[in-house]
């Protein structure tokens, strides 16, 4: 398995394209006036206090207030509170809680008005970025992520990512985190920390708690709202969380990100500093990944997979639903069961490439063709989670219902990531797709043509002169590239009553 980052940067904004064998697998934005990101801690202000919902709202300096529920509070909210007292005076500065008198937990069934008051500053963190017309979500337990554990101050506990199946090995991380965890801090041990030494966790746990340093020392004296401890950029924060072996390329078009990207390498990866590469062709970045044409071919509500199959992805307020089709193709399976357990195994690896792809949270239902052998339903639901275990974003997935329905949960941080693939009809009024993601119909629709030996005597292809003319183009054309794939050759007619985005296959029959 091949993974590579590629990166385009621009005036305003940065684009992070994660690809595996050279399939987009992720899709990242990072805007210059992005001020509320997933990890980022503030020192808020609590506004109402609701007891009906056991919750508040909280002034981060969002337009919309934040909210925070009971249960996100954390149960040693209370020695925050006073660790937030003490240091906002200015004295106090044993920021390592080392000596620091602890409170007691709040009871996880109680009431929020006898924990929080309108008008007190809390350290919140943001769980989950505003989307739609909702604020931020936040919590106020507190974590610092680092490559390898992630810091949780006021607590005790040290825990082991539930990825990390080996008994001995988690009971090995979990002896050497409680000999190198500071009293007063907790330690969560992330998969990334399978098979590392004790020093290289130590390591890493000193940064954290640098950083939790100079996030204390920015509490007193500071106006609320004010953000006091920001995530890392899109860039470091994938490369903290995902980097491995299987990287073989990172390539951006800034020189400024090149040079900070390879510094943070020589941090948590030095062996991998040789990869990063500075973009100087004159062919746009994304053009020459091949990412251009994935990203209009991948976000339409049709999404085309091998064999003629295809996606129909509809969104609604409540969940999303993609229903899977088999097309109007023939193949050479024994059975109807053996075709649609084929084109599941096809679908539930796009499902959950897509999933990924446009960062889609909440419920999700899939509609897969019907199966009557639990085996192979069995087999489909255990290839789906083989497949969705790529996916960093925590998610559920339940067993087929009786239906061929599979439910998914997926959770929502961030907007989910939408992009126009329509353009305008250049012979009417109305939208359209991208002519791109017609050549990818077009090359689908003949991919089922040729599956099928009785039509493979003569086939023609009418389209518009436009597109027939783009088809032909040049001696290794695109036809030409059919030609050498399924050795046959097509024929293209120019038909001038065409719309310029209407075609027809035609065949002897």
């Amino acid at each position: 398995m091949k993974t590579e980052l590629i990166i385009r940067s621009n005036s305003s904004d940065i684009d992070f394209a994660l690809l595996r064998d050279g399939k987009l697998i992720e899709l990242n934005n990072e805007t210059s006036d992005n001020k509320f990101s997933v990890g980022d801690i503030f020192l808020a202000k609590i506004g109402k206090v609701l007891t009906g919902l056991n919750a508040a709202f909280v002034n981060v300096g969002y337009p919309k207030d934040g909210f925070l529920h009971y249960h996100d509070l954390g149960a040693q909210v209370k020695s925050l509170n006073e660790f937030i007292k003490k240091v906002g005076t200015g004295k106090y500065k044993e920021f390592t809680l080392k000596n620091f008198r602890f409170q007691e937990d709040i009871h996880k069934d109680g009431s929020i008005n006898k924990v929080l008051k309108s008008g007190q500053n809390l350290l919140v963190q943001i769980v989950k970025e505003p989307i739609s017309t909702k604020g931020p979500r936040l919590s106020s337990e507190l974590s610092i992520a680092g490559r390898f554990l992630v810091l949780v101050p006021f607590s005790n506990r040290v825990s082991v990512s539930q990825k990390i199946e080996d008994p001995k090995e988690k009971e090995r991380l979990k002896r050497l985190a409680k000999s190198i965890k500071p009293k007063g801090f907790g330690v969560i041990l992330r998969t990334v920390a399978q098979g590392k030494k004790v020093a290289e966790l130590d390591k890493d746990l000193q940064n954290s708690l640098e950083r939790w340093k100079t996030m204390s020392k920015r509490i007193a004296n500071t106006n609320t709202p004010t953000k006091i401890l920001s995530e890392l950029n899109r860039a470091s924060s994938i490369l903290r969380d995902i980097m491995n072996e299987s990287f073989t390329n990172i390539v951006t078009n800034d020189e400024t990100l090149n040079v900070e990207i390879k510094e943070y390498l020589q941090e948590i990866y030095p062996e991998k500093e040789k990869i990063v590469k500075l973009h100087k062709s004159d062919v746009p970045i994304f053009e020459k990944y091949g990412i251009e044409r994935q990203i209009k071919t991948s976000f339409g509500k049709t999404v085309s997979m091998s064999r003629g199959a295809y996606l129909v992805i509809e969104h609604t307020e409540a969940l999303h639903v993609i229903d899977v089709n088999s097309g109007n193709r023939s193949n050479k399976a024994g059975s109807q069961e053996d075709t649609a357990l084929e084109v599941n195994l096809i679908a539930a690896t796009e499902v959950a490439r897509q999933l990924q792809l446009r960062d889609m949270g909440g419920i999700i239902v899939v509609d897969f063709i019907d199966m009557h052998k639990t085996e192979n339903r069995n087999k489909l639901f255990q290839h789906l989670k083989e497949q969705m275990s790529f996916d960093r974003t925590k998610h559920k997935i339940l067993p087929p219902s009786k239906f061929g329905l599979i439910q998914i949960t997926r959770q929502r941080v961030r907007p989910e990531l939408s992009i126009k693939t329509t353009e305008e009809n250049p012979n009417k009024n109305g939208q359209v797709e991208a002519p791109i993601v017609l050549l990818d119909n077009i090359e689908a629709d003949l991919e089922k043509l040729m599956s099928n030996s009785k039509n493979n005597k003569k086939i023609q292809l009418h389209i518009h002169p436009f597109i027939a003319a783009y088809l032909t183009k040049g001696v290794y054309s695109i036809r030409f590239k059919w030609y050498l794939k399924h050795k046959k050759w097509i024929t293209i007619i120019p038909r001038d009553a065409y719309t310029y985005l209407y075609y027809r296959f035609v065949t002897k029959k």
